[in-house]
This record gives structure tokens, sequence and C-alpha cells, in this order.
């Protein structure tokens, strides 16, 4: 079984996805638009920005820019679609839900991630099935989640 821990990178990737992991579960609890969720939002967009970053450093796996460089990819896209609004405060009626709804599918990803990391080091276990399941498990999970308390949630931001 191979570490993601056999490199400089891959500590600092492991030790940003675990900190993304616990300021993004924050974010997403905690009242929207406080003092606290602005830092804490600071905090989780540059954490992902360095979870990002050393991902394309990380090529022990397959020896070259694979699936989990695209995932990344896609990452980097979710997060900087649900910050950029904050920013720019347009289109001006849906900035808010547009940020919303990038930064929770950007922690949905990121929990998504941690899912497949985890199910592959099980022994004996195919390891494309374990990615599969767990990204598409929890990605649905997400989604449902979201589809059911849509309503609820656009109706706090405004």
């Amino acid at each position: 079984m191979q570490t993601l821990i056999h490199s400089n990178a891959g500590l600092v990737h492991v030790i940003a996805a675990i900190g993304a992991m616990l300021v993004g579960t924050l974010v997403v609890i905690i009242q929207k638009g406080t003092r606290t969720h602005r830092m804490l939002g600071y905090l989780y967009f540059y954490s992902m920005l360095i979870l990002n970053g050393t991902a394309f450093l990380l090529y022990g796996l397959l020896g070259t820019f694979g699936p989990f460089h695209v995932a990344a990819l896609v990452s980097l896209a979710t997060l900087l679609l649900g910050f950029i609004p904050v920013f720019r405060r347009k289109p001006k009626n849906k900035w808010l839900i547009r940020h919303f709804t990038f930064m929770y599918y950007s922690v949905v990803g990121l929990y998504a991630a941690f899912a497949s990391e985890t199910l592959t080091r099980i022994p004996e276990t195919p390891f494309y099935t374990m990615v599969s399941i767990a990204s598409v498990g929890i990605t649905l999970i997400g989604v449902i989640i979201y589809i059911r308390f849509r309503p609820r949630w656009a109706a706090s931001l405004k």
C-alpha cells in the first residue's frame, strides 16, 4: 500500500485537507454573514488553494497527470466560482445564492475526496471501484441534501 505522505508536498497536502475539512464543516453549519463566517471562509479558501496546489505536485500513484489532477481542477473551479461572487456582488440579486451553492459543492467535493482516499486504504479492495463508490455516493448525498434544503437555505440568505 502506497502512502500519501512520502514527501513534503504530501504532508502539506494532508495538513491542508484536514484543515479544510474542519473549517469547511464549521462554515457550513454556523450562521452565515457573520465576522466568524467570513474569517473561517477565508481560512477555508486558502486551505483549499494549498490543497489543490499541492495536488499538482503529487504523481506517486500513476506517475503522470491523472484523474485526481482533473478532480483538483474541478475543485479549484468550484472554489473560485464560489468566491468570485463575494468580491463582485453581481448579479445583484443572485450573487449570494451562487456563492453559497458553489461553496457548498466545494465542501461536498472535499468530503467525496476524503471518502475516496479512505476507502482506497482498505486492503485488497479494487482501487477505482472504491473511488467511484465514494465519489458518486457522497456527491449524490450532497445533491439530495442540497435539493431538499435549498428553499430553506435560499430564504435564510435574503
